[in-house]
């Protein structure tokens, strides 16, 4: 599939607002508002691009995990499809010659305990499960939303920016709200008479929902986009043994590199994760070279290429 800078522009766009009118992105674009939906409806039709809603696990009280699985090089496909069907499951991926599986889990109480201490472990074929919890983000995720490196100029995406909701307090949940969550998880930028019908509720409604949903935390909007759609193909894993007098700094200066979508603090052995991305082997050897060589107190780095992504944010892609 060809894409072009229209196609960029408008990636870039819904990762400043997942939310944001055709007409809005058209108007910062300068294009038509047919232009814009036409190009999202390829985009989406052909699994390139997808908007999903999730709630800030900070917000709800869910706990963040950290997950590498080591399998039988002939199950690890199977296995890393069938976590991938799991609804609190994300970024699955496969690395290390397709031997081992990487991912996001978030969970809480006996929830978690059933997966990382029973369910993993007494699948036949994994051999190795490590679980690390993450302790602080850097960046990504519920706090930073949207791309570093875009096609649209910071004016632009100021001009969007402006129109996404300030932080503001959570409200209580109730069964509209936690109906308007599962039917964002699906699509993001379901439409809201749609969702009004399927609440029962008015437009008026949902719109002031969502609203206050996207303020206080319990909605946020992440946008899964094929890597082909940008320069930086090459997406690998990172992970930083840290002196503890050095960890705050480190991650924080990570956490500005612009090749770094996602850094958080985890525990564990290593104890930064990071996703990078680059446009190929000697991008990311670069990188490492000398922006990661520059990093504070780091006495260990690990990295490996993702082979496969076989789960993004929220879409699943089935391994044929």
């Amino acid at each position: 599939m060809e894409f072009d800078e229209i196609d960029r522009a408008l990636v870039h766009a819904l990762q400043v607002d997942g939310r944001a009118p055709f007409r809005r992105v058209a108007e910062v674009l300068g294009v038509s508002d047919q232009t814009v939906a036409r190009r999202y409806a390829r985009l989406r039709a052909a699994r390139a691009l997808r908007v999903v809603g999730f709630s800030d696990p900070a917000v709800v009280g869910d706990d963040q995990w950290h997950v590498r699985l080591r399998c039988a090089p002939d199950a690890s496909v199977e296995i890393a499809d069938a976590l991938a069907r799991l609804q609190d499951t994300s970024w699955i991926s496969l690395i290390s010659g397709g031997s081992e599986i990487v991912g996001a889990l978030r969970a809480r109480g006996r929830s978690a305990d059933e997966m990382l201490l029973h369910r993993l472990p007494r699948t036949p074929r994994i051999l190795d499960v490590s679980a690390q919890e993450v302790l602080h983000v850097f960046y990504g995720g519920a706090r930073e939303p949207f791309t570093k490196q875009g096609a649209l100029t910071e004016e632009q995406v100021q001009r969007l920016a402006e129109h996404v909701p300030a932080p503001g307090p959570a409200p209580r949940l109730d069964d509209v709200d936690r109906h308007l969550l599962d039917l964002l998880r699906v699509d993001g930028r379901a439409p809201v008479e749609d969702m009004a019908r399927a609440c029962g509720t008015s437009a008026s409604t949902v719109r002031r929902r969502l609203h206050d949903l996207r303020a206080g935390g319990l909605l946020y909007l992440d946008v899964d986009v094929t890597p082909e759609v940008s320069d930086l193909r090459l997406r690998s894993m990172l992970w930083l043994t840290v002196a503890p007098a050095h960890l705050d700094a480190a991650g924080r200066a990570l956490a500005a590199h612009p090749e770094v979508p996602f850094a958080a603090a985890i525990a564990g052995r290593a104890n930064i994760y990071a996703s990078v991305a680059t446009t190929d082997a000697a991008g990311l050897y670069r990188y490492l070279t000398t922006r990661v060589a520059a990093l504070p107190g780091v006495q260990t780095v690990e990295t490996a290429p993702v082979i496969r992504t076989v789960k993004a944010a929220g879409t699943h892609y089935p391994v044929r």
